[in-house]
């Protein structure tokens, strides 16, 4: 009787592992993965994945990210808007204490951390209608191009559910796996989020004061300096620089070379620091802005120019409405 029972699970076992093969390809060597170097429970893992539901939503979302189908000038329409504008304001009347405190700590400015925070989910309002668990799985085992980058980040994903007592079925994100208010990756969840309200829990999925904690702490471990600006507008003398702009946003022009290549530096502080020239598409034409260290961290959180313009105009918004009431 007992091996009747002991071939009906292996049989059974065989018979799932088969099928969440077939709908994630690749899914068992990860699981060998995980049971060998991370010492999780094949069975448990297994029946996880085949509760897994692959979207094609989601193949479909990452192929066309916002930030490259649309120009600038439709970008920002999405960001500057005054829902936004004013629900930064009343989030940061609500908060101002812990954001006084992340600044002090951390150094990044309370209208920064309440920006990312709008633009990422409206304050909270839309923190993504996905499963973790299935975008994840289906970009890791159904998205060849970046496939290597999700199954790292549903690695982390596992290993920080079991870290916080997380369910694995239950959280939510974006397409791409983002999660909670700031909506950060796994790996960057699990190191660079922290517990800022000393409960003993790491919670950015809604507590909002580990969430301005964990953002402030995120820009200040990727370069943010206090008290720096972040980009300024610029003009050019001559024709666009380019072989300028496509060294990309990491700041590494000095000043004399940019003033050689005809670029005004009129509205750019004094300093001895590299900086980046960045182009962003308006529907005249290109408008051209000089970016600081401190945009470049922004672009860390995310890897856009429109992105990180998108939050330092946000911001900047916040803070004269904020002054003013």
């Amino acid at each position: 009787m007992k091996k009747i029972i002991l071939l009906c699970v292996l049989f059974f076992t065989q018979i799932t592992s088969a099928h969440a093969d077939n709908e994630l390809p690749g899914v068992s060597e990860f699981i060998d993965e995980m049971v060998t170097e991370h010492q999780f429970e094949r069975q448990q893992l297994q029946q996880l994945f085949e509760q897994v539901e692959v979207k094609d939503s989601i193949l479909k979302a990452i192929s066309r990210p916002a930030e490259k189908s649309k120009p600038w000038y439709d970008y920002r329409k999405i960001f500057i808007t005054d829902k936004r504008i004013n629900g930064g304001v009343e989030f940061w009347k609500k908060h101002s204490d812990t954001l006084a405190k992340a600044e002090q700590q951390y150094g990044v400015p309370a209208e920064i951390i309440i920006a990312i925070l709008g633009v990422e989910t409206r304050y909270g309002g839309n923190v993504g209608s996905y499963r973790v668990i299935d975008a994840l799985s289906t970009l890791a085992f159904r998205y060849p191009p970046r496939s290597p980058f999700f199954k790292s980040e549903l690695k982390h994903f596992l290993i920080l559910t079991r870290e916080e007592q997380k369910s694995q079925l239950e959280p939510v994100g974006s397409y791409a796996g983002a999660m909670g208010l700031g909506q950060f990756m796994p790996s960057s969840y699990r190191a660079y989020s922290v517990d800022f309200d000393g409960d003993k829990h790491r919670d950015i999925w809604t507590n909002p004061v580990d969430a301005i904690g964990s953002i402030a702490n995120y820009l200040n471990r990727h370069g943010w300096i206090a008290g720096e600006s972040i980009v300024h507008p610029t003009k050019l003398n001559d024709a666009e620089p380019t072989e300028l702009v496509e060294k990309g946003y990491k700041p590494s022009l000095n000043r004399d070379e940019l003033r050689q290549a005809g670029v005004s530096l009129t509205e750019l502080p004094h300093g001895d620091d590299v900086i980046a020239l960045i182009s962003l598409t308006q529907r005249y034409g290109e408008e051209y802005w000089l970016a600081r260290q401190n945009f470049y961290a922004i672009t860390r959180y995310n890897h856009s120019r429109m992105y990180a313009m998108a939050v330092s105009q946000l911001a900047n918004e916040i803070r004269t409405q904020y002054e003013t009431k």
